[in-house]
């Protein structure tokens, strides 16, 4: 698989992301539901702290990605769900830090709204992943 970003101007890459990702050559396309900062038994964790339940669901992705045979490398994609965008901004650098030696960078975006699957999450993550 090749991925080319697409970047017409370079904003977003001092931001961690790609405005585009061109992906060619591709075998295999994972597309994950969103995960969340929920345990085994899908029991919501960290109440409210936007930060690790940003840890917490990336960790889940990455158990995801893996049942696949796939890494953080393979994502093209990254869409967030949060109930608090400001916060989410904020602690933005979590998944960026996540991504840190992956040598990619994915195309993203992130999405204001009302609730989530469980009282007390405020973020979920859906990727999309190609190898």
């Amino acid at each position: 698989m090749e991925r080319t970003a697409v970047n017409p101007s370079q904003w977003s890459v001092s931001l961690g992301f790609d405005q585009a990702e061109l992906v060619e050559g591709r075998r295999r396309e994972l597309i994950c539901s969103a995960q969340d900062a929920v345990d085994d038994n899908g029991s919501p964790q960290h109440p409210g702290d936007m930060a690790a339940q940003l840890g917490l669901a990336l960790d889940n992705l990455e158990e995801v990605l893996a049942g696949a045979d796939m890494t953080l490398a393979n994502v093209v994609r990254l869409n967030f769900y949060t109930t608090a965008m400001d916060t989410l901004l904020q602690h933005f650098p979590v998944v960026n830090g996540r991504f840190e030696g992956t040598g990619v960078r994915f195309a993203t975006t992130l999405l204001g709204v009302a609730g989530l699957a469980a009282p007390g999450l405020v973020v979920a993550i859906e990727a999309t992943a190609m190898d």
